[in-house]
């Protein structure tokens, strides 16, 4: 089966859960905000239903800050506007230079660029905006993030993940936005010798290579290429940038589909999408015409969505990696709703709360005839997270969506005790997107502006 599609969702029918999950969001985000110091490190996920760090990267401090911000969007409260702008400008600035991580999208375009995009909009109180500072912080972070580059043969190349110059991850489709914001703003990096490097010439060949090696689209590259799956981490000889293998390091393997990162693929191709639509054609490199750009990412947005619609249960809730060995211990499992308090195998919300703004990106950008099914089925996926058992109703916990993993391989979610497998436990990202897809559509409920960057 797939995900079970209701054509009686609309944008305007989830105003009533939105109302209750901006309630709950205010309590949880103060809650946080009251008790975390900032020695502590970053907050990242629950244990117990309390944040808690892990030291891996600094990634999720944007999330942090991004979710107050949101939550202003959503509710007009001034408290929290403030609270994003103070955490913005007290400890977001050593983000924006961070040359040790690809993750500049989920940092500085959840701060910064949250705040810019507000500024823009008008939405802003006057004596608040400083939109100058914005904007400086959003150029330099793109190009920092344009910096981290690995060529490979033929002329190609990447944004290389924190793990080092041999890997391309497909997260950074979500985390591209940085690039593509910067390059909107009329940035270029500055290299050696004075060389001008355009912007948008690295994130397009940054698309190329993460459709071309991450993206499996069927035509037969390897005995496990079905079309739509993703590979987490594709890995490159750095010596003469040839390809070497699929890999993960989150998921179970290369060979399997993590569905986080299918997830960040659904809502990164139809975001950049959005992007490439908005830029005029003569600002596209020589070898990459924007129609054939345009084409590319179209058929990688619609074969990731297809596979996640056709790999994930009834609710749209999908479990953590579709090729998890313990699957095959729940039988039909995706003929029923996710069971996120099985022995076998965890679900993540996290991801199903990406994939839902990309699939409803997916749905506006197709139109109505073509992207219905994408639409809905983002509706749903919503209507399902926007509800218990994933909308966690305990003020006491301090994570809102649950049931959100962080890294199964390595073992560093909560189990409880009398569980096999973790559960009832969030993720800054999971919370922060569940956010902002409720600001998506309440924003489309009340015939607001599309919620967008570019």
């Amino acid at each position: 089966m797939a995900i079970l599609i209701n054509p009686e969702i609309s944008p305007q029918s989830l105003i009533p859960k939105i109302r209750q999950l901006w309630k709950l969001s205010g309590v949880k985000i103060q809650r946080l905000q009251s008790r975390w110091k900032p020695g502590d490190g970053t907050p990242v996920f629950t244990k117990q239903g309390i944040y808690t760090t892990r030291g891996w990267t600094e990634w999720t401090q944007g999330f942090q800050f991004g979710s107050a911000l949101i939550q202003y969007e959503g509710t007009g409260q001034d408290e929290f506007l403030l609270m994003g702008l103070r955490g913005t400008r007290d400890r977001m600035a050593t983000h924006v230079s961070d040359i040790g991580v690809h993750d500049h999208g989920f940092n500085n375009v959840s701060t910064y660029g949250n705040l810019w995009r507000m500024g823009c909009e008008g939405t802003l109180p006057l004596e608040l905006i400083n939109r100058e500072a914005w904007e400086l912080a959003l150029k330099v972070s793109g190009a920092i993030q344009a910096a981290r580059w690995t060529r490979t043969a033929g002329g190609g190349g990447f944004i290389h993940s924190f793990n080092g110059p041999h890997s391309l991850f497909i997260d950074t489709l979500r985390s591209l936005r940085s690039l593509a914001l910067a390059h909107q703003l009329g940035h270029v990096l500055m290299s050696e010798g004075g060389e001008q490097v355009s912007l948008l010439d690295r994130l397009v060949l940054h698309l190329e290579a993460t459709i071309k090696f991450n993206v499996f689209l069927g035509a037969g590259r390897d005995a496990y290429d079905v079309c739509g799956r993703v590979a987490h981490e594709a890995i490159f000889n750095t010596k003469d940038g040839q390809f070497r293998c699929a890999n993960s390091q989150q998921g179970f393997s290369g060979l399997t589909t993590w569905t986080r990162g299918l997830a960040w693929a659904i809502c990164g191709f139809a975001e950049q999408w959005e992007f490439i639509q908005s830029r005029p054609s003569s600002q596209f490199p020589e070898g990459s015409p924007k129609a054939e750009v345009l084409k590319s990412v179209r058929n990688a947005a619609i074969a990731t969505a297809d596979f996640y619609l056709s790999q994930t249960p009834t609710c749209g809730v999908p479990y953590w990696d579709t090729g998890a060995p313990g699957l095959v211990r729940l039988g039909d499992y995706l003929d029923r709703p996710a069971d996120p308090f099985n022995e076998h195998e965890p679900v993540d919300s996290s991801a199903a709360a990406i994939a839902a703004q990309g699939l409803l990106r997916l749905g506006r950008l197709l139109g109505k005839s073509r992207g219905k099914v994408y639409w809905q089925a983002g509706l749903k996926v919503a209507e399902t997270l926007f509800s218990e058992p994933y909308l966690s109703t305990d003020e006491n916990h301090e994570g809102l969506l649950l049931h959100s993993v962080y890294h199964r391989p390595n073992g560093w979610d909560y189990i409880a005790p009398g569980q096999k497998v973790p559960n009832h436990e969030s993720s800054m990202w999971g919370d922060y997107h569940l956010r902002e897809l409720a600001l998506l559509i309440q924003r489309e409920a009340q015939g607001q502006p599309w919620l967008r960057f570019f």
